[in-house]
C-alpha cells in the first residue's frame, strides 16, 4: 500500500496510489489523519476508496507530487559503521569509529519545516562542500492503547506504519565549523530535507527481513546519471524497531514522526568518499547537478541542486569583560 500527498489542478491532493494513478482517502482525511489511526485502519480505508476509484482516480501523470508527509518531528540516526567510518577519515584524518557508537543509537534533530518533495530543488546556502546522503527512513503511526512512550524494541516494530526515501542534504563545510563547538549539526543541515516519493507501509516489506530482522533492500544513489553509491539497508548496526525504542526512550515517538536510518555505507555519501580518497572527489554539488536515489520497495527520489541563497551576514561574538556584577553609579 502507498500513500501519497500532491497537487492537481491547484488543490492538494491526498490518499492512496493505486498503480499508475491516485485516489484520494475517503472523508477528505489527511494522511496525518491516516496516521493517526494507524495501519489496520488504513488497509480499511483503501478497500473503501477502491470502491470509487474508477470515478475519482487521477493519472500519476497530471499530479505533482509532494513529500508524503508533514512530518512532526525528524530524527536522523547515523546507524551505519562503514559510512562512520569514511566520514571520519576525513573529518580526523584517520578512520574511525568511537567506542560509543556502538554502545546505542545516536541521532540528532533536524527541521521539519524545510521538507522538500520528489523532484523539488533544493536551494542551498553558501556552500564550497555540498553533499547528499542517502537515507531509508520510517514513518511513525499510532498504536491503539499506546502512547509512544518508553518502547520496547517488539512494542516499537507495531509503531512504524510505513517506509520512505530520505535524502539529508548537508553543507559539510557549515556543519564542521560547528561541530568543533561540540554541537549540532545546525546551519550544515538546516536548508532542506527531501522525503518521497511516497509512504510505502511496513507490511509490504516483509518479505525483505532477514533472520535478524533487518531490512534487506538494496539502496542506490547517482548523480547525472552515474552510480555514486550503493549498499543494502540492512548493513545498518539496529534495526529500525530498536531506533525507535530509542528514540521513546524517557520521550515519545508520535504519529507522522520521521525517524531516518542515517547514511547507508559504499557512497551514500560524498563525505565518506572524500574521506577515503583523501581529496574531494568525486566534487561537491553544484547547481544543475541532479541527485537520483532509489531503494527497493519504494522508488526513486529525485532532485536537482538549485541556486544558493546567500544570507545576511551577522557579526562574530562580541570579546566580553565576564564582569559578575553590574557597574552601578
Amino acid at each position: 500500500m502507498r500513500i501519497a500527498r500532491w497537487i492537481h489542478a491547484g488543490e492538494v491532493g491526498e490518499g492512496f496510489v493505486e498503480g499508475d494513478s491516485v485516489v484520494s482517502f475517503p472523508e477528505s482525511l489527511t494522511v496525518a489523519a491516516v496516521l493517526q489511526r494507524g495501519l489496520d485502519a488504513a488497509h480499511a480505508l483503501r478497500a473503501q476508496a477502491l470502491e470509487q476509484a474508477p470515478t475519482e482516480a487521477v493519472p500519476l501523470a497530471e499530479v505533482t507530487l509532494l513529500a508524503p508527509v508533514v512530518p512532526a518531528s525528524v530524527r536522523d540516526f547515523v546507524a551505519f559503521e562503514e559510512h562512520v567510518e569514511g566520514v571520519s577519515a576525513g573529518v580526523e584524518g584517520t578512520s574511525h569509529v568511537a567506542d560509543e557508537w556502538y554502545r546505542a543509537p545516536t541521532f540528532y534533530f533536524t527541521n521539519p519545516h524545510t521538507i522538500l518533495g520528489p523532484g523539488e530543488p533544493v536551494r542551498p546556502p553558501v556552500t564550497q562542500r555540498l553533499d547528499f546522503e542517502l537515507e531509508l527512513a520510517a514513518v511513525i503511526g499510532g498504536v491503539d492503547g499506546s502512547d509512544g512512550a518508553n518502547l520496547t524494541a517488539a512494542a516499537a516494530a507495531s509503531h512504524v506504519f510505513g517506509y520512505t526515501i530520505m535524502n539529508d542534504w548537508s553543507a559539510r563545510d557549515l556543519q564542521g565549523r560547528e561541530m568543533k563547538v561540540r554541537l549540532g549539526p545546525a546551519k550544515g543541515k538546516d536548508f532542506g530535507t527531501s522525503l518521497g516519493p511516497w509512504i510505502v507501509t511496513a507490511d509490504e516489506f516483509e518479505p525483505y527481513l532477514d533472520d535478524d530482522g533487518f531490512l534487506a533492500v538494496r539502496a542506490e544513489v547517482r548523480i547525472n546519471g552515474d552510480l555514486i553509491g550503493e549498499d543494502l539497508v540492512s548493513n545498518m548496526g539496529w534495526p529500525f524497531p530498536v531506533l525507535v525504542a530509542y528514540a521513546s526512550r524517557n520521550s515519545r515517538v508520535v504519529p507522522g514522526d520521521v525517524l531516518g536510518s542515517g547514511t547507508v555505507g559504499n557512497g551514500g555519501c560524498l563525505g565518506e568518499l572524500w574521506g577515503r580518497n583523501g581529496s574531494l572527489t568525486p566534487a561537491p554539488l553544484v547547481e544543475g547537478d541532479e541527485v537520483s536515489m532509489s531503494i527497493e520497495g519504494i522508488g526513486d527520489l529525485t532532485a536537482k541542486v538549485g541556486a544558493v541563497v546567500p544570507a545576511p551576514e551577522l557579526p562574530a561574538a562580541v570579546a566580553r569583560p565576564r564582569d559578575r556584577h553590574r557597574i552601578t553609579n
